[in-house]
């Protein structure tokens, strides 16, 4: 129910069990087919919280997926990423009929405990993406993505020996590793959505300096700025790194040298008075990062643009 705490689901099995389908072949990973998954009945809504991570495709499903505080319909075919702890609310539509597709793969943490991927899967950003930030695939990226998942499958139905475990996840990092690929590849091409939020940061930024709000409140920090353009703090470093090279709270520092440089060279204020009107309470603070910025101190460059 919509108001209610979240329901924790500790274990792949307990998912089996409460989604109607058999149970798993091994406790810690399964691979689900999205057609025979069935919300529990009496529930027009339920919102749950995975001890384990998710990754599935999904297309034509007779409910929603709110995530991230964000909702989406899962009309088209996207790859879509859930971490340990994440909630996840699943709204029914009553009147909507549909043919689900797609597949659903869980993995619980101890699957892959004492290796590599125990400490790489945390690198991999897409894992604390909101759903609008979910990967949209091309033809020949699912088609790859699918060859992968069929070899995990193959490898679960077999699992009868010690080697099944690291061959698994060579291809769970396969999987991973050509996820971020294309995660890359959609920050280039999907520009429009892109640039928009670059150009929604930009004014943001401008806004926050240009009205004081730095004076009270400091330096926006990332979790500020990726909150109010509704998206994750990786989505945001990311996506901006990839267009102009710089992460998030590089991209802060780079708009707040060029305010304070208008301030420099359009006011009588001192340096102090502008480096305490940014929020910085002692001055070298102020003058360290105009420097790593600009190559000058913020008195040579006044001193520079007066002459």
């Amino acid at each position: 129910m919509a108001g209610s705490e979240p329901r924790r689901i500790k274990t792949i099995t307990e998912f089996h069990r409460l989604t109607g389908i058999a149970g798993p072949l091994h406790p810690l990973i399964s691979l689900v087919d999205y057609a025979q998954v069935r919300i529990p009945s009496g529930h027009q809504g339920i919102s749950a919280v995975f001890d384990f991570y998710s990754i599935s495709i999904k297309r034509g499903l007779n409910f929603k997926m709110i995530y991230g505080q964000q909702s989406y319909d899962f009309d088209e075919g996207i790859m879509y990423f859930l971490a340990p702890g994440q909630v996840l609310r699943v709204e029914m539509e009553n009147d909507s009929f549909s043919e689900p597709s797609g597949w659903l793969l869980l993995i619980h943490p101890d699957f892959f405990r004492n290796t590599n991927l125990a400490t790489t899967i945390r690198q991999y950003g897409y894992f604390g993406y909101s759903a609008n930030e979910a990967l949209f695939l091309s033809e020949r990226e699912e088609k790859r993505i699918n060859e992968i998942i069929g070899h995990i499958s193959e490898e679960c139905l077999a699992y009868t020996d010690r080697f099944s475990q690291g061959i698994i996840i060579a291809h769970l990092e396969a999987l991973l590793g050509n996820a971020d690929r294309f995660y890359n590849r959609q920050f280039i091409t999907r520009t429009i959505s892109s640039h928009m939020i670059l150009s929604k940061l930009e004014k943001l930024l401008e806004d926050y300096f240009d009205s004081g709000e730095s004076l009270s409140h400091g330096i926006p920090s990332v979790a500020y700025v990726a909150e109010k353009l509704n998206v994750s703090t990786n989505y945001l470093s990311g996506l901006l790194k990839t267009l102009t090279g710089s992460n998030t709270q590089q991209h802060i520092h780079e708009k707040l040298v060029e305010a304070a440089k208008q301030k420099l060279s359009a006011t009588n204020l001192t340096v102090s008075e502008i480096a305490y009107s940014f929020g910085f309470e002692h001055l070298p603070s102020f003058s360290k990062l105009f420097k790593q910025k600009t190559g000058q101190s913020p008195v040579s460059f006044r001193q520079g643009f007066q002459s």
